[in-house]
C-alpha cells in the first residue's frame, strides 16, 4: 500500500479518476451516434498537437488541446459538406493528423516524453496537467448534463430532434468540442492511441447488461473507473504502460460478459 502514498500515484489516480467519469459520458453518444471512429481521428489529432508542442518547447497539453478542438471544428465542417458522406470527415482529418504526427515527430528531442503521450504515462504527470485535468473534466460534466436531454434526443433521431426544434448544428459542435478536449486531456495517463479504446469499451460492456440509457451511463462509468484503476495498479507493479494495460483489462471483461450472457 505504499505506492499509493507516493506523489506521482496519487496525482495518476486523481486524473485516472477525473478522466474514467468523461470519457463514458462521451463515448455512450459517439456508440449511439454511429461515430466511434471520431475518437481515433481526434486523438491522432491531439498527437500531432503533442508533437508540435515538444518541437516548440510549449506544453504538449495545452497545444494537443488547441489541434484537436480545432479539428473537431473540421470535421463537423466537413461533416455539413457532405452531409451523406459524413465518415468522410473523420477519415480525412485522421490522415491530417496523421501526415503532420510523423513529420514533427522527427524533430522530437525528447522520445521519452513523446512515448508517454503515445501509450500513458504515470510518472509524467505533472501538477499543472492535473490541475488542467481536473478543471476541463468538470467543465465537460457541467455541459454533458445541461445538454442531457439534447444529446439523448439526437443520438437516438437527429432528424426529430432537428425538426422537434433541438439546435443539431449547435449541439453537435459543442459535443465534437468537448471529444476533443477530453481526447487530449486523456493522452498523458491512458496514452493518445488507446484513448478512443477506453471510450468505446466500457460503453460495450455496460450495453450487454443495461436495460436504459441512463442505466448503459452510469454501467460505463463504473466499467471506466474499474479498468483505469486496475490498469494503474498493475502498471504500478509490474512497470507496464498504463494505456495498453487498461485497454487488455477492459477487452478481457468485455470477452467474460459475452461467455456468460451466451451461457
Amino acid at each position: 500500500m505504499e505506492i499509493f502514498t507516493l506523489a506521482f500515484m496519487q496525482r495518476a489516480i486523481a486524473v485516472a479518476l477525473f478522466i474514467s467519469v468523461i470519457t463514458p459520458l462521451i463515448g455512450n453518444i459517439i456508440v449511439l451516434k454511429r461515430l466511434s471512429t471520431i475518437g481515433d481521428a481526434l486523438s491522432h489529432a491531439g498527437l500531432a498537437g503533442v508533437t508540435i508542442g515538444l518541437c516548440l518547447s510549449f506544453s504538449p497539453v495545452i497545444t494537443a488541446i488547441v489541434f484537436s478542438v480545432l479539428s473537431a471544428i473540421t470535421i463537423e465542417y466537413i461533416r455539413r459538406s457532405f452531409p451523406n458522406y459524413s465518415e468522410m470527415a473523420t477519415a480525412v482529418v485522421l490522415s491530417f493528423a496523421v501526415g503532420i504526427a510523423a513529420v514533427f515527430s522527427g524533430f522530437v528531442k525528447n522520445s521519452a516524453g513523446f512515448n508517454s503521450f503515445l501509450f500513458g504515462s504515470i510518472v509524467a504527470i505533472s501538477n499543472f496537467e492535473l490541475i488542467t485535468v481536473i478543471v476541463l473534466s468538470i467543465a465537460v460534466m457541467i455541459i454533458m448534463i445541461l445538454l442531457y436531454k439534447e444529446l439523448f434526443y439526437i443520438a437516438f433521431d437527429e432528424e426529430g430532434a432537428y425538426l422537434s426544434g433541438v439546435p443539431v448544428r449547435s449541439v453537435n459542435l459543442i459535443f465534437t468540442i468537448l471529444t476533443a478536449i477530453v481526447v487530449s486531456i486523456a493522452a498523458r495517463t491512458v496514452g493518445s492511441l488507446v484513448i478512443s479504446s477506453l471510450m468505446i469499451i466500457p460503453v460495450a460492456c455496460a450495453m450487454l447488461i443495461s436495460k436504459s440509457y441512463l442505466q448503459n451511463t452510469v454501467l460505463s462509468v463504473m466499467f471506466a473507473i474499474l479498468f483505469t484503476l486496475a490498469g494503474l495498479i498493475l502498471t504500478a507493479f509490474y512497470d507496464l504502460k498504463p494505456g495498453g494495460t487498461i485497454v487488455l483489462i477492459g477487452i478481457c471483461v468485455l470477452i467474460v460478459i459475452l461467455m456468460v450472457r451466451k451461457r
